[in-house]
C-alpha cells in the first residue's frame, strides 16, 4: 500500500476554503462531524467515486478506486471543509509517515485560520 497525495482533493479543499465553505470547529469535533458509512454510501450513489475521492487527501493508487479502502484522510462532510478533519488528518498523516500529505494539511489549516 502506497498512499499518495490526492491532488484533485487538495484543489477541491483549497477552493472550498477560498469560497468560505468551512466549519471552524475544534479537533475533537471530527468524531461527530465525520460522515457516517451510510452518508458516504449515499454520496457515492448520488455523485460517484470520482467526487468521493475529492474529499480525501490520501489515495492508494494500488487499490481499486471503486472501494472506500482506496481513500484516506477525509477533511469534510461533502459540502464543507471541517477544520477538525484537517487537524485530525494532519496528525494521522504525521503518525504514519505521510509527510507530503501532513505538510499539505498543515498548509490547508493555515489557510483556514487566515480566512
Amino acid at each position: 500500500m502506497a498512499i499518495e497525495l490526492n491532488h484533485p482533493a487538495l484543489r477541491n479543499a483549497r477552493a472550498l476554503v477560498r469560497e468560505g465553505k468551512v466549519v471552524r470547529d475544534d479537533r475533537d469535533a471530527w468524531s461527530e462531524a465525520a460522515p457516517t458509512a451510510a452518508q458516504e454510501n449515499r454520496f457515492i450513489d448520488d455523485h460517484g467515486w470520482t467526487q468521493y475521492s475529492h474529499w480525501h487527501l490520501g489515495i492508494d493508487k494500488d487499490a481499486d478506486p471503486h472501494t472506500k479502502e482506496a481513500y484516506f484522510f477525509p477533511f469534510g462532510d461533502f459540502t464543507r471543509v471541517h477544520r477538525s478533519g484537517v487537524i485530525s488528518g494532519e496528525s494521522r498523516a504525521g503518525q504514519y509517515g505521510h509527510t507530503e500529505i501532513r505538510d499539505e494539511l498543515h498548509k490547508l489549516l493555515e489557510l483556514i485560520d487566515e480566512e
